[in-house]
């Protein structure tokens, strides 16, 4: 456990916004997470990853507490490797990794920021692979406790973007470990979007996908090190059949994704480019000019900015679709998660 000496949080959020906590600590360890729980009992307390899926609303009035937790283990069976992979470890270098050492299935979900331990909060997905397809357990240290317990993928609720540790166990656990699963017979996910191109590929590799999975990442988002952001500020957003036909019918061209019989999911990003907002600004922020679905601290943005912003997109979408778009990243109050509706009222 190491108590940080400054309280400046703009270095541990992607967003990059000048706000800051009462105090930082990290924890390296499961009885640092209850040391720390148990001596500041009173105190609001966030237990923070990365940052790269949070916009501070304001200065934390709290203990910020910062994930260490490190160490991947494998085991090989005869069709499968199974990893233990610590909640602080990076998710991108754990993917880097697995291919390096030919234990494919997580290329798609490449250069998605964030450690291990946020994965399965999230649900996290990208290009057709969702993050639940290897999870086999989740390993949580319940903070009223201090007990360790082990909850399978069934048991984690998981849904597009969301998990029973966004419902439930909010607040009450802290994933300190994810057991993953990744079958030896490789089948390349390749049907989403650009990744459709490597199709023609007779030979292709794991390799192959993640670096292209790197690539259209790399040339549509931006590097948060140089603009600060926190990658898809909204979610894709699941509409009645009837609506997505409706709108299909006056937009050719939209993007749709099958959910259900009756339920459909329409691409944020596109709905968000149509109403021509790329590159517009509030202040210093902006949605990004390449990539509708993210919001960019351009020039030294406040979290007013960043909330109006969001507002606006919102509000444009509505009005001119008929859809109301959520917020994937999360709103931190001062000393508790809040909403962009619940921001704007105050």
């Amino acid at each position: 456990m190491k108590t940080l000496q400054t309280t400046s949080l703009k270095p541990f959020h992607t967003f990059g916004i000048e706000v800051d906590a009462k105090q930082i600590i990290e924890a390296h360890s499961a009885a640092d997470f209850m040391s720390i729980w148990r001596d500041h009992a009173d105190e609001p307390k966030l237990i923070l990853g990365e940052g790269s899926n949070l916009l501070f609303c304001q200065s934390y009035d709290g203990i910020v507490v910062l994930n260490r937790l490190k160490g991947i283990s494998v085991e090989e069976t005869s069709t499968a490797w199974r990893l233990h992979v610590a909640g602080g470890e990076n998710w991108h270098e754990l993917v880097r990794w697995t291919i390096e050492q030919n234990m494919p299935g997580l290329e798609n979900l490449a250069l998605i920021p964030g450690l291990v331990g946020s994965a399965p909060i999230q649900n996290i997905g990208a290009y057709g692979v969702e993050l639940n397809e290897y999870c086999e357990y989740v390993d949580v240290l319940m903070l009223d406790t201090g007990d360790i317990s082990r909850m399978t993928a069934e048991e984690c609720e998981f849904g597009y973007r969301d998990s029973v540790f966004k419902g439930r166990l909010k607040n009450k656990a802290v994933i300190v470990a994810v057991g993953l699963l990744l079958p030896k017979v490789w089948v390349p996910m390749i049907g989403y979007g650009a990744l459709s191109d490597l199709a023609h590929q007779s030979d292709l590799t794991a390799l192959d996908v993640f670096t292209k999975v790197c690539e259209i990442r790399n040339e549509k988002l931006p590097n948060p090190t140089i603009v600060g952001n926190a990658g898809s500020f909204f979610k894709n957003p699941v509409v009645a059949k009837s609506l997505a036909d409706s709108l299909e019918a006056q937009n050719d061209k939209m993007p749709r994704f099958m959910v259900s019989d009756n339920q459909v999911k329409l691409a944020a990003g596109w709905l968000i480019d149509q109403c021509g907002l790329k590159g517009f600004r509030v202040g210093g922020a902006a949605v990004h000019d390449k990539q509708a679905l993210v919001l960019t601290n351009l020039e030294g943005a406040s979290a007013d900015d960043v909330v109006a912003l969001a507002k606006h997109v919102v509000d444009t979408v509505q009005a001119k679709f008929g859809v109301e778009l959520e917020h994937e990243v999360r709103f931190m109050g001062a000393t508790d998660e809040t909403t962009l509706e619940a921001v704007c009222q105050h």
